[in-house]
């Protein structure tokens, strides 16, 4: 019933704030401490409460969608629980509740919430959407398939294990799920008399009887099959959250991330199942998460689904709706997919260089500047390798379409690429159109002067090659292009950095060679930390641009 959520702030900062019209499934994603297990504590105390807390910096309102009055009137009759035997109860009140709770109130004034959910929320909220409301973290999960009381058959379920067990239809549904995702099958024993515990068999049962009796045959299926207690903590998680979307039928759900103690498969299958249970109901799911494949599990279910990415830094927080349709290509794209791109969402900043060789060194060098320089490291950032220039603005642009700060680093023979492959590594960056031409005749004219000298730009010094007007005038272009994210090693390549090492070789070759001069114990008197100049400074540029909140190159 929740109709959309409207939030503090927008997708920049100072844009206005932004809107979502939820779907059956809502994804919160971004860097640690960016909020997303904030936003699920919000809404579901709003949810559960009716009320805002003047401690919420993340969801300014939450909007319901009212029923009418034959809807309304028809709710009531199904929420309503039967008076139990001696229970006393005020006239023109009816009893509400779910799993044991159980709350009076007044029929005509629900009638009105249910109807008015958003001026109503102060009886709405407490009087039937608490009752539908979950919040699942990381315990809670797990505690879901505890032995459970078998309670009286005779009175309303109390519990999901309740419901399965009168159930059929639902716990064939489990047991699909479970199948699936583990070979084993999901059963209900019921012979710990007066108690329910859930089961995994190696074959199903043979009957219904035999899964829900008491007798001979039904005892030995049991006995033969793996007490939950006994998996892991991944299958117990993942057999909670399951029996609680299936039988505990919320309307709202929370799950703060999911993916714990799951593996990848087993993330991208949970993710795909919810959201499928989600698809046709009035359910609303709402997740935080730093798995990208239980994204691309909720995703190629086919249920409409809302990904919005958090972000906060220096007191500025961001959220932005990524089109489910820019995901998709992330995860179709064999390019992006192999390079692990859709892990970007989980990172504060992103950058993309040409090769495995360029990521391993100024990954390196950016773990190094952490520690002894923190104050010129880049923090949260994710290093991904593209398989040449080309591909790099193949990786760079959509990651900016989600609004990621993400730089491309390419080596100086980039000004030899003209045509096309020129203009699209300015499109990659968000260069405006009226630049391009005039940038594409000076990249020419300065590629004419390299030629001139008879050089390789790349492999003899880069821009050192020019006189000092032409130097002066490639620096003006290279600047132009980092205001911009795109940045050029002017040295010419990597295996111009850190020269006085003197590592031998090139591409993998190097990389070994200039690693192992470099050193690995931080104890030792010839391991290299951070100093002024040279590729120190080059790195610490990446994080100048890709902190700067009103940097150049990201779509607004």
């Amino acid at each position: 019933m929740i109709n959309s959520l409207a939030l503090k702030f927008g997708r920049l900062p100072g844009a206005d704030p932004e809107v979502i019209s939820t779907t059956p499934v809502t994804v919160f994603v971004g860097p640690n401490n960016s909020g997303k297990s904030q936003v699920l504590r919000e809404i579901h105390r709003y949810c559960t409460s009716g009320q805002r807390d003047n401690g919420d910096v993340i969801v300014e309102r939450i909007q319901f969608q009212g029923l009418s009055v034959e809807g309304a009137t028809e709710r009531i009759e199904r929420v309503t629980l039967p008076r139990r035997p001696g229970e006393s109860l005020p006239p023109e009140h009816v009893i509400v509740g779910k799993k044991g709770t159980r709350n009076q109130v007044q029929r005509d004034r629900l009638l009105t919430a249910l109807q008015d959910p958003n001026g109503q929320a102060r009886h709405f909220c407490p009087w039937y959407l608490s009752y539908n409301t979950m919040m699942l973290d990381g315990r809670s999960r797990i505690d879901l398939v505890n032995q459970q009381p078998a309670g009286d058959l005779q009175h309303e379920p109390q519990s999901s294990f309740q419901v399965l067990f009168r159930d059929n239809q639902r716990r064939a549904e489990v047991r699909r799920i479970v199948h699936d995702a583990f070979k084993m099958f999901f059963a209900i024993d019921p012979t710990h008399l007066g108690h329910f515990r859930v089961r995994l068999s190696a074959k199903p049962p043979a009957s219904e009887l035999e899964e829900r009796g008491i007798h001979h045959d039904a005892v030995r299926f049991h006995a033969e099959a793996q007490p939950i207690e006994q998996a892991s903590d991944g299958v117990k998680a993942f057999v909670g959250i399951i029996t609680e979307i299936i039988a505990g039928d919320p309307h709202v759900l929370l799950i703060d991330e999911p993916e714990a103690f799951l593996h990848p498969a087993l993330s991208f299958n949970l993710g795909k199942e919810i959201a499928l249970a989600s698809l046709g109901s009035e359910k609303r799911l709402f997740v935080s998460t730093h798995s990208p494949t239980f994204v691309m599990g909720c995703i190629q279910s086919g249920a409409p689904i809302n990904i919005v990415r958090l972000s906060y830094r220096g007191g500025t927080a961001t959220a932005r709706i990524l089109p489910g349709t820019e995901i998709l290509r992330l995860m179709r794209n064999p390019l992006l997919r192999s390079t692990g791109v859709l892990s970007g969402l989980f990172y504060e900043f992103v950058v993309v260089t040409e090769s495995d060789t360029d990521r391993a060194f100024y990954q390196e060098i950016n773990e190094r500047l952490l520690r002894y320089a923190p104050d010129r490291g880049i923090p949260n950032c994710l290093f991904l390798n593209a398989q040449n220039k080309q591909t790099v603005r193949t990786i760079i642009r959509p990651l900016r379409e989600l609004g990621i700060p993400t730089a491309g680093l390419v080596d100086i023979d980039v000004l030899k690429e003209g045509g096309r492959t020129w203009t699209d590594f300015l499109a990659s960056g968000f260069v405006p159109d009226l630049e391009r031409e005039p940038l594409a005749n000076l990249r020419a004219r300065i590629s004419e002067r390299f030629d001139a000298t008879g050089r390789d730009m790349k492999r003899d010094g880069g821009i050192e090659l020019l006189g000092m007007d032409d130097r002066e005038a490639a620096n003006n272009l290279l600047d132009r292009l980092q205001q911009y994210g795109l940045f050029v090693v002017r040295r010419g390549e990597i295996e111009a950095w850190l020269r006085d090492l003197g590592a031998a070789g090139h591409g993998p070759t190097w990389l070994v060679d200039v690693f192992e001069k470099m050193g690995e114990d931080p104890e030792s008197q010839t391991y290299i930390r951070p100093t002024e100049g040279d590729v120190w400074e080059f790195v610490s540029s990446l994080k100048t641009w890709l902190e700067n909140p009103t940097r150049r190159g990201i779509p607004s």
